[in-house]
This record gives C-alpha cells, structure tokens and sequence, in this order.
C-alpha cells in the first residue's frame, strides 16, 4: 500500500488525471465500494478529499462506515464525465485517521461540523487506473471506427515482511 503522495510521487501524471476525474465537478465525487458482512458489494456515493500529502473521506455512521471498520478494502471509482465515458479507479484501504491535529486540520478546512457522528478515513492506494476512452465517449454500435481506449495503471509495490526485510 502507498500513500496519496508515495503514488502521486511515482505517477505524477496518473495521480493527476484521477484527482482531475474525482474533482471534474468541484469537490471530490466518487462510488466507494465496500465488502458487506456477508462478504458481498456495497456502493455509495461520497466526497473523496485531497488534502495535505493524503487521501481522505468523512463517513458519517452508515453501513459504509461500519464496513469499512470492519474491513478496510474499498474500491473507489469517479462519476463519469457528461462529454465522454474516462474513468478512474483506486483499489486499497481506508484507515480511521487517529491523529487529532490531522483531524482538527481537515475537518477546519472544510468545515466539518463537530455535531455530527463522522470519522474521518484515510485512503491508502493498493492500486490505480485511468482510463481515456477518447473524445465521444460512448458511441453507438454502429458508429465507427470505435476509438481505442488508453488505460494507465499501476500498483503499489510489495513491502516484505519486516524478518525477510532484515535478513536481506
């Protein structure tokens, strides 16, 4: 797993379009995907959050939050642009942030209200893909020539564990 900045310090260019996609409409809008207690999806809509060097999204108590308190994978994809189908994808998981300075920073910038039960997450980065489908968008099947799609990925590199990692 990597940071916010750890991915976009690897892949400026690819942190850049998917932060671009996420914030087409001004704040962040995204479809966070959770993993359920019976071990099936979950979608829903939330405001994903640049801020300082991290990843970050306010959940109030929902059946989102207590997923991803029960187990952190989530999958989080942009709303799609209204003048094509580009889309940005990021797979890892979202950590409850414990540092109240972080908190009490975010939560000023953006006027989070203090009467409300959210928490505050961070969104680590397992995985990243963007993917350009060309100026039309969706066309009709019997449109042609179909543009091809330009997709970039990437994933975070494994860490080893800390006993290969010294014996190495």
């Amino acid at each position: 797993m990597a940071s916010w900045s750890e991915f976009a310090a690897a892949e400026p260019s690819l942190a850049a379009g998917i932060r671009a996609l996420l914030q087409q409409y001004g704040p962040g809008m995204g479809y966070l995907a959770t993993v359920r207690p019976d071990g099936g999806p979950r979608v829903h809509p939330i405001s994903p959050v640049f801020a300082g060097a991290g990843l970050y999204c306010f959940l109030v108590n929902s059946p989102k939050r207590r997923d991803l308190e029960r187990d952190p994978r989530y999958a989080l994809h942009s709303y799609p642009p209204e003048e094509s189908d580009d889309e940005a994808y990021l797979t890892g998981q979202a950590l409850p942030v414990r540092d109240p300075r972080t908190i009490t920073a975010i939560a000023g910038a953006l006027r989070a209200s203090p009467d409300v039960d959210w928490r505050l997450f961070e969104l680590s980065i397992e995985s990243a893909t963007l993917r350009h489908h060309g100026p039309s968008g969706a066309v009709p099947l019997a449109a042609a020539p179909l543009p091809i799609p330009i997709a970039q990925s990437w994933r975070a590199p494994r860490k080893l564990p800390r006993k290969l990692a010294m014996a190495g």
